[in-house]
């Protein structure tokens, strides 16, 4: 098998035009001239929105492209024991990378409390983290107090999308993009890394940093929403349009095996989420440009499971499919350890095709279990100092009907 093909360093010398007069604000576009209206600035655009996506990361060549499924994570026996069991579950959080002795530390101690040695059928098959496994720079001395101290006593397998801190740029430090999260999740096999020291946990083996993951019961499209702080693309100028094109066959092959009589629940994770408040801005672009290739291909997902903001958020998106109306949620679950940031209290309001339903400030993960018939997820919050968890709040989707209680 080859390695995992290493980006190139994109990392760009400032693109903003030169001009003997200074900008009278920190950007060029601190106005209210309409965006239709501006006269591009050289080197930047019309908007902030330009300049963004004309400074994105390079997005690495999967290994393969065939579906990553169960038994590539636990084995051939773990996955039909799961399958024998009629669903299966599975941990997710994101926005981690803090050490071992903080609320990272308390979520891993709290998620370990959901395996069981004697059922290991009914215990999480892996841990689906949504990004941001390490910050700032040093990632690849990093990955041991930040990744693997921190799970140490944590018996599941990890699996993840990386996150915009996964791929960011330090010229000195990490000059290349995804270098570090590469060679911990996307490695050749699953060994265990010089970087773990004494530590026994196994590096991923995951096709890239996009894949389809084909599990008994569900399949979870991992989508790379790249390297910006906000808001999150999937295709752009320099990282392309593979990622995107992958998307669309990707999703055109799902839709044609429900045809086919082979009905799974479809899970996306992003993650820069689709919907949020406080903390970090939505990506209605991304967003808009997922839903572009959901129309074509004729296919939604039942979930969207997503990170960044550093609080727990659920929304009720209703759209239209298949000759009904849909209730898709779309989760923001950035509760993993880092510091936690406040979220305006869900009022019901609902805000074109959403409604903000629930929002917790603090720590905690997801427990999802999917079955043929439904998505069952509970949200447990964390004390950081006591290490207890309690149950937030449930959701069910309902995969007959696509309706959410």
């Amino acid at each position: 098998m080859k390695k995992p093909a290493t980006p190139k360093n994109t990392t760009k010398k400032s693109t903003a035009t030169k001009s003997s007069e200074p900008l009278r604000f920190a950007h060029p576009f601190f106005t209210t001239t309409p965006v239709s209206q501006r006269t591009a600035v050289p080197g930047v655009g019309t908007q902030l929105l330009d300049y963004i996506q004309g400074n994105l990361q390079a997005i690495p060549v999967p290994t393969r492209i065939t579906p990553f499924t169960l038994d590539q994570i636990i084995g051939t026996q773990g996955a039909q024991q799961i399958q024998a069991s009629g669903s299966i579950r599975f941990h997710a959080t994101g926005d981690t990378g803090h050490g071992s002795n903080t609320a990272q530390g308390a979520v891993a101690d709290a998620m370990q409390t959901d395996f069981h040695i004697t059922t290991p059928e009914v215990s999480p098959a892996f841990f689906f983290h949504l990004g941001d496994v390490i910050y700032g720079p040093n990632k690849d001395q990093d990955y041991r107090p930040e990744f693997y101290e921190p799970y140490v006593h944590y018996p599941g397998k990890i699996v993840a999308i990386a996150g915009n801190h996964d791929g960011e740029v330090f010229p000195t430090t990490d000059p290349v993009s995804l270098r570090a999260f590469l060679a911990n999740f996307c490695a050749p096999s699953q060994v265990v890394p010089p970087i773990a020291g004494t530590i026994f946990r196994q590096t991923m083996n995951q096709p890239g940093v996009y894949y389809l993951l084909d599990a008994p019961f569900m399949q979870i499209v991992a989508l790379y929403s790249n390297a910006a702080e906000n808001p999150g693309f999937i295709s752009g100028p320099v990282p392309g349009q593979a990622q995107k094109t992958w998307l669309l066959k990707t999703l055109k092959a799902i839709a044609a095996q429900r045809k086919a009589g082979t009905r799974k629940a479809l899970i996306f994770a992003t993650h820069h989420p689709p919907f949020t408040a406080g903390g970090h801005s939505p990506s209605t672009a991304m967003l808009a440009e997922i839903d572009s290739v959901c129309q074509q291909a004729g296919i939604q997902p039942d979930l969207f499971l997503s990170g960044h903001a550093h609080s727990y958020q659920r929304y009720t998106r209703e759209i239209a499919g298949n000759g009904k109306t849909l209730q898709i949620p779309y989760i923001v679950a950035g509760t993993g350890g880092i510091g936690s940031q406040p979220v305006p209290a869900a009022t019901g309001q609902k805000t074109g095709d959403h409604t903000f339903v629930k929002s917790l400030k603090g720590y905690g993960y997801l427990l999802i279990e999917v079955s043929a018939t439904t998505i069952k997820g509970i949200m447990f919050a964390v004390d950081p100092n006591t290490h207890a968890k309690s149950i937030f709040e449930t959701f069910t989707v309902d995969l007959a009907h696509s309706t959410v209680a």
